[in-house]
């Protein structure tokens, strides 16, 4: 009898540790495909600029982009999903494609100016995260808090799944241990949001990566300079700085 009740004590446990693996197997990526919603509250992003007078009425609801991001264990890609219809707002925001190499180190990002594209090669950014404690479920995934202090007025929080074994997120975004799900800044103006996340059908992300002529490449100090001389007399170059570099 005891044999008995040891063995089905035993088949218990065998059953309960398989299903643990095999829930984990499901769950724990370290490549994949992720639908990301960006929601821009504009009246707040655009709350102290003379464009709110003629556009005011188009202020009130949030400008919605979406983004693919597709990732590895060490390399990923952002990308904009254009829609098939403009939104008369799309002056208001800007849709960069992204590559990441975390073990090279290499940056190349394609900034959209106006309808121009604008290529830059740098260096992948370096974070200090701080990790609050706070957690919350995204796209089915629990996902903990983290905090950026981008200067002395500007907190970054972002959410990351650890099962999501990849360092990286959307824009410029890494350096957490999982995948970043959520991103946002603190007074809500600009937020990140996951919403579907699959399995990477093609990891040769690579071939999606911006390419141009030598000549047509800008590192970061560069790109900065050029827009500081070219924008400068608008009174607006903080302001452009800002919504490139601070993603």
């Amino acid at each position: 009898m005891k044999e008995g009740m040891v063995g089905s004590k035993t088949y218990l446990l065998l059953c309960i540790l398989f299903l643990s693996i095999s829930v984990n197997s499901q769950t724990m990526m370290s490549s994949g495909k992720i639908t990301f919603e960006r929601r821009t509250n504009l009246e707040k992003r655009f709350a102290d600029q003379e464009s709110r007078g003629w556009m005011k009425g188009k202020m009130k609801e949030p400008k919605i982009d979406e983004f693919e991001l597709r990732f590895t264990d060490s390399t990923a890609i952002f990308i904009p999903i254009l829609p098939e219809v403009p939104d008369e707002r799309e002056w208001a925001t800007m849709q960069n494609t992204t590559y990441q190499n975390l073990n090279s180190g290499e940056l190349i990002q394609q900034f959209s100016f106006w309808g121009t594209q604008v290529l830059m090669k740098d260096t992948v950014e370096e974070r200090e995260w701080i990790i609050t404690g706070s957690s919350r479920e995204i796209a089915g995934y629990n996902c903990r808090q983290a905090m950026w202090e981008a200067n002395d007025s500007t907190r970054i929080y972002a959410w990351y799944a650890d099962e999501l074994m990849a360092s990286v997120g959307p824009e410029t975004f890494n350096g957490l241990p999982g995948v970043i799900l959520g991103l946002g800044i603190e007074d809500g103006g600009v937020v990140y949001f996951a919403k579907k996340i699959e399995k990477l059908d093609d990891p040769n992300i690579e071939k999606k990566i911006p390419t141009g002529k030598k000549k047509d490449w800008y590192t970061e100090d560069q790109l900065k300079d050029l827009i500081t001389e070219r924008f400068s007399q608008w009174g607006q170059v903080d302001r452009i700085l800002f919504d490139m570099f601070v993603w």
